[in-house]
């Protein structure tokens, strides 16, 4: 019975620890957002994916996600976002695309984390260089997706003519390729070079 109560307190324990370590990075990416060079009609070029790239290799999918949310959440309830010139219904589902889904999806960083973790054990630097850098270009990917989509769906009068769909491919390429090629400068630094960060103690 002291044996199970024991390990009880153990894994509340880390609840706990993983709950403040989402909380802690959620308000990094946060004030990362506030740094960023904004573009004209929405999006940003920001460190903000570091540290949902950070936790998701660190502590999984789940957490990644999770300080996605938050980190969407905390520029919505502080009004660090552009709202299209739309009805407020529309601008509910564009904020939810823009905000929440582009920085959810990110989490998926963490598909690559058993790839990175593998690599490590085998000290193997480039592997772990080449996991890292996927895992930033799936977050930055995925992120991609959902502002195109938002402008495909909310901004096409600013296209002034041109096709929406072309429009919003090549806009949110000119912030999102800086964005990827800054994550994954910062994060392959900091995976390789002090890699105990990223694993924690079970």
């Amino acid at each position: 019975v002291f044996f199970f109560f024991l390990k009880g307190i153990t894994m509340r324990n880390q609840r706990v620890v993983l709950l403040v370590e989402i909380v802690i990075f959620a308000a990094l990416g946060f004030l990362l957002v506030l740094i960023g060079f904004g573009m004209p009609q929405g999006g940003s070029v920001t460190f903000v994916l570091v540290p949902i790239i950070l936790i998701a290799f660190r502590r999984g999918i789940v957490a990644g996600v999770v300080t996605g949310f938050l980190i969407g959440l905390l520029q919505v309830v502080t009004g660090r976002f552009y709202p299209a010139p739309l009805s407020f219904e529309i601008v509910i589902m564009q904020v939810g695309i823009d905000y929440f889904i582009a920085f959810m999806v990110a989490g998926l960083a963490g598909l690559l984390r058993p790839a990175y973790i593998k690599a490590y054990q085998h000290q193997n630097k480039m592997k772990m260089t080449i996991a890292v850098v996927l895992g930033a270009l799936i977050a930055s990917f995925l992120r991609y997706l959902a502002h195109v989509l938002s402008g495909i769906l909310f901004f096409g009068e600013f296209a002034e003519g041109q096709n929406v769909i072309v429009y919003s491919l090549v806009y949110n390429s000119t912030y999102m390729i800086p964005v990827f090629l800054f994550a994954a400068f910062i994060c392959s630094i900091l995976f390789v070079k002090a890699p105990r960060l990223l694993l924690p103690k079970s």
